[in-house]
């Protein structure tokens, strides 16, 4: 009977923790409880003595605010006071920019799902379709990638004139200064489609519209700028870049060393207020091209005419590169593409001060305005690119690995291809869907801030597997350079995108969690706020309340995801039922392990989790895999659930849940108290391991979809560009595909008569054909469709031949 009791107070305690309740209401219910219990139950004196300390300690504490300010929030802000981790200025700029949207339901361990679900589906309008089906087909059509890459290293003239032409430039620009006014989905499925023919018209097209003088002048720009430059931007009458990086501020863009002095000067031929700006930038791109540079730099005023202080703080403006003491031109070559990228510098260049991006009231404001764009960035071009590298790899790889044979049979059939393959069609999948999601977010007029971190993150990193595996699998034909090759110019391209934009390790060490940890969390963002106040009664007060209402957080989060583990989820809702169901309480259990973890990590480690990389990049592969995992299932339900996807939609969730798993495996073995990692595990883990890899037979479904034409293979690498000449290789691969399929039946018949000694295993086609022909073993048609079949498979392996000084192809 005791244990009786013990239970129904632990599932009573438990209860009330995991749903949260007011305190008045937890009060009362666990103090008649336990009176019940003292007069009718059958537990020990001794136990119920200490269930009463209990209950009086926590009941005192959390109802009574003077005594709990006394001997608790008091202390305990002094002590917090200490370890609060210094924050600079830069720092907080970037903490503040933009906003936290899904992210933050999935960091606070109670996503709601039907609110993700009810967000209308994310879809192009008329106008932007025609867009796509007309000029960025015809674009596409003029491009030869090779040509770009190897002789012009550089556009055409005519697809610049083109791109120019058809306000490829101004696609984000409103109608109102003469832009297309296309939404992010648009301007991200744009890039998609250039990408899969040539990533250097891609990347050259899609800087004017992401972060650069366009985005920021639409932003924070003045009337005057913008109704001088954005119609001039829009029809390319001016070319953009925007110099942020240098030689001492890389991926800590923060440490600019570029300076403006705000003094008077000649302008015009008029003494002017305005800036001697001295800069050394590099890895500008479109800098050796553009006609207006934007600049961000130090700006102070040491005789304080502006009125703000001599160090007014980083500040961005606009320069017409044709401005006397501009310096571009020089050009970089990264990884031998054919983008535009260089340097830029200026010496003691004199400009107004009305050059300033937003006029003199966003003087210092800069590293804020670059933010939050950056968030847009971050969420649009570089998901974009990585998602045309998955799409072009899934198309060509899965029908090559089905024409190419290797002892006697196509290498598709080998488990080890499969298991590759595998991850290019799982992962294409994964990019698509966080693609389409993340880009929707951005046109709700949100700046995910965290959100695009995750996307630029793990999306080029898949990206990075997904190319990594179509060269290990197409093997020679891969790595041999030409213009049969469309997936080297990919694998020379995903490093780039990892590299820009914040690194990808800055990104998930520094980035995904540190910035989302605060952003995200409930009350930290306020604490921190109230810690940087003067010491008053006031901020007692809001500190006292927003430490109580956080102790209830963590303790609702520990009750869980205990909770949780103990029922494998089961007990959590789900806001559809099928086959589906699982994961969404799967990934809420993981949403609330992930807060009680953040939550723990904090409070112990305090200031010092900004230097413990390692954890801090494990809480942010946990984050990061519940929202890829959230947007598979939102792509899957707008999609109309479709049977076909399920294998995939089981596929890359339970390749989500199975990182989580791990990267809470590795985060709680090298926690820096061995023992209390233990017991956390045990918390959220009580059975031990919860989610392992995909089954091989899940490997084998979604692999089957890119070996044959299908609407979801063409739904999956939708925007795929397939050119309409038949030498075209994308075409050719996908001609090959299909008269393969159309073959095979007769392929087996003709391979049979091989096994059979009718016709001669180790001779030449023609000389097989011939014997079959006399045997009469295959007809003369057959012969024919044969024949035809191994000259068009023939080609699609064959790999380019150069001249002895590589100038010239010849086959």
């Amino acid at each position: 009977m005791a244990l009786f009791d013990v239970v129904i107070l632990l599932v009573v305690v438990l209860g009330l923790a995991y749903h949260r309740v007011p305190i008045k209401v937890w009060t009362i219910t666990i103090g008649v409880l336990l009176l019940i219990l003292t007069i009718f139950g059958k537990s020990h004196f001794i136990f119920l003595a200490i269930c009463w300390l209990l209950y009086f300690g926590a009941a005192a504490f959390a109802n009574f605010k003077n005594l709990r300010q006394s001997y608790f929030t008091k202390p305990i802000v002094a002590k917090l006071q200490e370890k609060m981790p210094p924050i600079s200025d830069t720092e907080r700029e970037a903490i503040e920019a933009g906003n936290v949207w899904w992210e933050k339901d999935l960091f606070c361990g109670r996503p709601d799902w039907k609110k993700l679900l009810a967000d209308p589906q994310p879809k192009l309008t008329e106008e932007e379709q025609n867009f796509i089906d007309n000029q960025v087909e015809t674009l596409c059509g003029m491009l030869n990638d090779w040509e770009i890459l190897n002789d012009l290293h550089d556009l055409p003239e005519n697809v610049w004139e083109f791109l120019k032409k058809e306000r490829f430039f101004g696609m984000v620009i409103p109608k109102q200064y003469g832009g297309r006014g296309f939404s992010a989905l648009a301007h991200s499925t744009v890039v998609v489609k250039i990408a899969t023919r040539s990533v250097s018209t891609a990347v050259n097209t899609m800087v004017p519209n992401s972060l650069g003088p366009g985005e920021l002048l639409l932003h924070y720009g003045t009337d005057e700028q913008k109704d001088y430059y954005l119609p001039r931007l829009a029809k390319g009458e001016d070319i953009p870049c925007f110099a942020l990086t240098g030689p001492e501020a890389g991926s800590d863009a923060g440490a600019i060393t570029d300076t403006g002095i705000v003094c008077y000067g000649e302008f015009q031929g008029k003494k002017v207020l305005g800036m001697n700006l001295t800069w050394d930038k590099r890895y500008i791109t479109l800098a050796p091209v553009a006609t207006v540079l934007g600049i961000a730099f130090r700006l102070r005023d040491p005789e304080n005419l502006l009125g703000k202080g001599e160090n007014i703080g980083i500040t961005l403006c606009l320069v017409p590169t044709s401005h006397p003491g501009v310096e571009i031109g020089n050009r970089h070559w990264p990884l031998k593409l054919s983008f535009m990228n260089g340097p830029t510098r200026g010496n003691n260049v004199f400009i107004p001060i009305d050059w300033i991006i937003g006029g003199v009231d966003k003087a210092g404001q800069g590293w804020h305005m670059l933010m939050e764009c950056l968030s847009i960035g971050r969420s649009i071009s570089l998901p974009a690119l990585s998602t045309a590298c998955g799409k072009l790899t899934y198309r060509t790889t899965g029908a090559y690995s089905r024409i190419r044979r290797q002892f006697n049979t196509s290498i598709a059939n080998f488990e080890g291809i499969e298991e590759a393959l595998g991850d290019i069609a799982g992962y294409t999948y994964t990019n698509e869907a966080c693609r389409i999601m993340t880009a929707g977010a951005v046109d709700k007029k949100i700046k995910p801030a965290i959100a695009s971190a995750i996307a630029k993150y793990h999306m080029t990193e898949l990206a990075r597997k997904i190319i990594d595996h179509g060269m290990d699998i197409q093997a020679g034909h891969g790595i041999q350079m030409g213009p049969r090759n469309v997936i080297a110019p990919l694998h020379l391209a995903i490093p780039v995108s990892i590299t820009v934009e914040g690194a990808n390790i800055l990104t998930r060490n520094l980035i995904i969690f540190g910035q989302g940890a605060i952003r995200c969390h409930p009350y930290v963002l306020k604490e921190i706020n109230l810690f940087a106040e003067p010491e008053s009664e006031e901020r007692l007060e809001k500190l006292d309340g927003l430490l109580l209402s956080h102790i209830g957080y963590f303790i609702s989060n520990l009750a869980r995801s205990f909770v949780m583990g103990l029922t494998g989820g089961y007990l959590i809702f789900s806001p559809v039922r099928g086959p589906t169901a699982s994961y969404y309480r799967s990934l809420t259990r993981m949403s609330s392990a992930l807060a009680f973890l953040a939550d723990t990590s904090m409070m112990l480690l305090g200031g010092a989790l900004k230097r413990k990389e390692n954890i801090s990049a494990r809480l942010g592969d946990i984050l990061s895999q519940l929202y890829l995992a959230s947007a598979v299932l939102k792509y899957f339900r707008d999609n109309g659930e479709p049977d076909s996807d399920l294998p995939y939609v089981k596929w890359c969730v339970e390749m989500c849940l199975f990182k989580i798993q791990n990267a809470c495996d590795y985060l709680l073995d090298n926690f820096p108290m061995r023992w209390l990692g233990k017991i956390l595990y045990f918390l959220i883990f009580p059975f031990g391991r919860s989610f392992q890899r995909p089954r091989d037979t899940t490997f084998n479904k979604i692999v089957n979809v890119m070996l044959s034409p299908s609407p979801l293979r063409d739904r999956i690498t939708q925007f795929c560009y397939v050119g309409h000449n038949d030498n075209d290789p994308v075409k050719k691969i996908d001609t090959a595909l299909t008269e393969s399929i159309e073959i095979e039946p007769l392929w087996k018949k003709f391979q049979n008569a091989i096994k059979n000694g009718k016709v001669p295993r180790y001779a030449v086609f023609e000389e097989q054909m011939e014997a079959a022909s006399k045997s009469n073993i295959l007809t003369a048609d057959e012969i024919r469709r044969l024949q035809n079949y191994n000259s068009l498979q023939s080609d699609v392996i064959k790999v380019d031949e150069f001249t002895f000084d590589l100038s010239k192809v010849v086959i």
